[in-house]
């Protein structure tokens, strides 16, 4: 590709690409470069270092948090519907926990598009800004933990490998004693049943969200 066609779309198109396939660590400047046919200087025109490139592949992904919801249903119908997005994407793309927590979110225009939505859903609830701000990170990282959490194992293990990391799991909370873990024992008889994750995350999800409703002010006051 000459560098003279080469836009920021495309390499973030690029970027987004190998993180999907490959995982976040794949994405570096250089590997970009030879993977567009470029120079490395090339895509500095577009991105003057990597954690720059890392905050538009952030901001390329969470714009797919769109919610299209009747702006007059209910606030708590529509931060479901938000969250719920939330999670899609970050099932699509579960590298993005680690951009999370590497770069700084508010310089992703998306991302501060979807904060000022949530806090704006939140106000109707009756939190206070403040409130309201601390109910949207600890939604954020909710929906992350719950991607990392995920039952079937690490994510971008291979099929095999996911089931041979869960097996070692069972295994290593089996050998523990009865006597003295009495729970972690009963809970690993059931990792041998096959991970259903459509349950993890439709609980995970009304988990968040009932603590949301019962600390809404406009719910209990």
């Amino acid at each position: 590709m000459a560098s003279e066609k080469l836009t920021r779309a495309t390499v973030l198109a690029r970027a987004l690409e190998l993180a999907d396939t490959e995982g976040l660590p794949a994405v570096t400047i250089r590997r970009l470069a030879q993977e567009l046919g470029v120079t490395p200087m090339a895509l500095y025109w577009h991105f003057k270092n990597k954690e720059l490139l890392l905050i538009g592949l952030f901001d390329e992904v969470f714009a797919q948090v769109a919610v299209a919801a009747d702006p007059a249903g209910p606030w708590d119908h529509r931060l479901r519907l938000m969250v719920e997005a939330l999670l899609r994407t970050a099932r699509r793309h579960p590298w993005i926990s680690e951009i999370s927590a590497e770069v700084d979110k508010r310089q992703a225009e998306s991302f501060q598009r979807g904060t000022d939505l949530a806090l704006r859903i939140l106000a109707e609830a009756g939190f206070s800004p403040e409130r309201a701000f601390q109910v949207a990170t600890y939604l954020l990282n909710g929906v992350m933990g719950l991607v990392v959490a995920d039952p079937c194992g690490p994510t971008g293990l291979p099929t095999e490998a996911a089931a041979e990391h869960r097996r070692l799991h069972r295994l290593e909370l089996e050998s523990l004693s009865p006597a003295r873990y009495p729970a972690l024992v009963a809970y690993a008889r059931t990792l041998a049943d096959e991970p259903d994750p459509e349950t993890h995350y439709a609980f995970g999800l009304d988990l968040l969200l009932a603590g949301v409703r019962a600390m809404a002010p406009a719910q209990v006051g």
